[in-house]
């Protein structure tokens, strides 16, 4: 766990903004919109079970019902130098599967406004086991 945070927070810098994803149908819908430091909340967003970069993408494991998807979260991405990268649940799951070890879900870099190297810091909680 702490090698992940390590990694997140060693990679390069990059532009700050806010990335809005959406997935209806299967189709990746991502929008950025342009935000500074003093946009910033003190939410901590959705609590994670994991999180890593890996081949290209953030890979996080978040609970869920059933139905989560990517599409159920806004991310925010604010600032450079690092960068402050924030999940928040903006859809609630609506099933009622029982689905303990929770599920994955994933945005590429691109999708996230990211380059290889860049430096982020995740700011959601995660829960150990």
């Amino acid at each position: 766990m702490i090698r992940s945070l390590a990694v997140i927070a060693a990679a390069a810098p990059l532009l700050g903004g806010c990335v809005i994803y959406a997935s209806e149908g299967g189709e990746r819908d991502v929008t950025v919109q342009l935000a500074s430091a003093v946009d910033k909340t003190d939410e901590t967003g959705e609590s994670l079970r994991a999180a890593r970069f890996e081949d290209g993408r953030l890979v996080v494991r978040v609970d869920s019902d059933g139905c989560t998807s990517a599409a159920n979260f806004e991310v925010r991405l604010v600032g450079d130098r690092p960068a402050t990268l924030t999940l928040e649940r903006v859809r609630p799951d609506p099933c009622r599967a029982l689905v303990p070890e929770g599920v994955e879900v994933s945005w590429t870099y691109t999708e996230l406004g990211l380059e290889a190297g860049d430096s982020v810091r995740l700011m959601n909680p995660i829960r150990l086991p």
